[in-house]
């Protein structure tokens, strides 16, 4: 019983102790466990207070900065409004002296005011003494002038007015009779002189020169040995023809007319080429673009031989010496330019021909009248590239080659774009004309044909008195008739005067047109 009661004693006492010691080492885990809670609670303190620190250093720091600008500023402002300060005292000082300088001008032109206007006041009372007397004269002149009124009519026996229109319509009829038979007397001897003699240097340089009509198109046929070549000229899917025109520069026009073919463009030139490669394809055989190309090239210098060739031949027909290759190259170009469907190389050559032909009638230099004949339009060969006046482009070709300065002003001026003063001039200017103008050497629309005749018959009925007109001889020839009532003999004179005049300044027209006025009287009865 003592035993067990001492087990039971010592197993409660070593039950406490058990619990006495793990209750103390829970309490050292926990109280370590505070502690090391404690030193990182300090430690996160120290460094919140150095962050506070930091923080509290930079906010010093900034501002500092902050007053070391704000200082800054506060002194370049004061820089700034001294500156200012400155500029508008002497800016006051300125406006100061010229207030004084106003002041004294506005002065001056105050006292010269004053005196004006007391010069003003004189001169007005003279200016009313001058009136007075002026108007007391001229009522003395007017009496006077009435009395002789009075007077004159009493011995004349009609009023002034009717005395004034009565002279007034005397010396208007005497004065334009004589002036309509001056012009009629003067008209018809120039007429006579100045026709008959032109007549007969015309005619005997027509008659001598004999030259052909050329007229160009702008298209060219080329007859085919079949049809079967029109597909190949085609080519597959049309790379033949593309390629074809492509290279020329021409269009190629295929339709239903049989074994033919036509080539079109406004450049005679490279219609020339491109008829001649398609020759040279036909006959080949071969026609493919490559083909093409190779034949172009070769037609393309064959072409500018042939250019120089025929200049040279115009030149030998010509019969001048002393152009140079270069300017008769220039020259073989006008082979293949047109005026009005006009071949101008032939064209040249003609005017070439009638001014040797002119010079030789009126005794003028024959050499230098031939040559500008012949050089007269080379101007157009670069009109079209470089635009402006062909006679004066013609004239700048001639003068770049050295070419004597009297063919130089003959070329320039036969268009009259500078004053003509050399006979050889006016000799370029006139067989100009007459190769132009003669029967069949030009061709024109005949749209432009119309609206030239339309222009020509509405210009004559645009005249009072003008009943019906007519152009006639493709516009070289008016005829205009007249309502005899209200047109004279003299006015019919003098109103086909003045509609040629009205033709020479409104109308464009190559050669010249003959305005014939017909005035007629008829008188009707019937017998019953």
């Amino acid at each position: 019983m003592e035993f067990f009661i001492i087990g039971l004693l010592g197993t409660g006492i070593g039950a406490l102790l058990g619990y006495f010691l793990i209750g103390r080492k829970k309490a050292l885990e926990i109280e370590a466990q505070i502690q090391q809670s404690m030193r990182e609670a300090e430690k996160k303190v120290v460094e919140e207070e150095k962050k506070a620190f930091d923080i509290e250093r930079k906010n010093k720091e900034l501002e500092r900065e902050g007053e070391r600008k704000a200082q800054k500023m506060i002194e370049d402002a004061k820089d700034d409004i001294s500156k200012k300060e400155r500029e508008i005292e002497r800016e006051s000082a300125r406006l100061e002296e010229r207030e004084k300088l106003l002041d004294e001008k506005v002065k001056s032109v105050e006292d010269q005011r004053l005196s004006l206007k007391n010069k003003e006041e004189g001169l007005e009372e003279e200016k009313k003494q001058i009136a007075e007397t002026l108007q007391e004269e001229q009522k003395k002149l007017s009496e006077m002038i009435q009395k002789e009124e009075i007077a004159l009519e009493k011995i004349a026996g009609f009023t002034k007015e009717e005395a004034k229109e009565e002279l007034f319509i005397k010396i208007e009829q005497t004065a334009e009779e004589d002036l309509v038979h001056k012009m009629k007397r003067c008209e018809d001897r120039m007429k006579e002189e100045v026709d008959a003699k032109a007549r007969n240097t015309i005619i005997q340089v027509v008659q001598r020169l004999a030259s052909e009509v050329t007229s160009e198109s702008t298209i060219s046929t080329l007859e085919l040995e079949s049809d079967d070549l029109k597909g190949r000229i085609i080519g597959k899917e049309g790379r033949n023809i593309n390629a074809f025109e492509r290279t020329t520069g021409v269009n190629i026009i295929i339709d239903d007319t049989p074994s033919t073919v036509f080539v079109s463009s406004f450049d005679p030139l490279r219609r020339y080429i491109a008829v001649e490669v398609l020759k040279e394809l036909l006959a080949d055989g071969r026609i493919h673009p490559a083909r093409i190309s190779e034949v172009m090239a070769k037609k393309v210098k064959e072409t500018d031989k042939m250019i120089q060739e025929e200049a040279e031949k115009a030149v030998y027909e010509v019969g001048v010496t002393g152009i140079a290759p270069e300017l008769i190259k220039i020259l073989g170009r006008l082979k293949f330019r047109t005026s009005y469907g006009q071949n101008v190389l032939h064209h040249s050559v003609e005017v070439a021909h009638i001014a040797g032909l002119l010079a030789t009638e009126l005794g003028a230099d024959v050499e230098i009248a031939k040559k500008a004949g012949l050089l007269h339009d080379l101007g157009k060969t670069l009109s079209q590239e470089i635009g402006g006046k062909h006679a004066l482009l013609s004239g700048d070709i001639a003068r770049k080659y050295k070419l004597d300065e009297r063919i130089v002003h003959a070329i320039e001026a036969h268009h009259e774009d500078i004053p003509i003063t050399s006979i050889e001039a006016y000799i370029i200017q006139a067989a100009d004309a007459i190769s132009a103008s003669r029967p069949g050497a030009r061709r024109e629309t005949s749209e432009k044909f119309i609206k030239r005749m339309m222009e020509l018959e509405g210009i004559a009925t645009s005249f009072k008195g003008v009943e019906r007109c007519f152009a006639m001889s493709a516009g070289r020839e008016m005829w205009i008739f007249v309502n005899p009532e209200d047109i004279t003999d003299l006015e019919a004179s003098k109103l086909s005067w003045d509609i040629t005049r009205r033709i020479e300044s409104d109308v464009q027209y190559p050669g010249e047109v003959k305005v014939v006025v017909i005035r007629e009287s008829r008188y009707q009865h019937t017998a019953k």
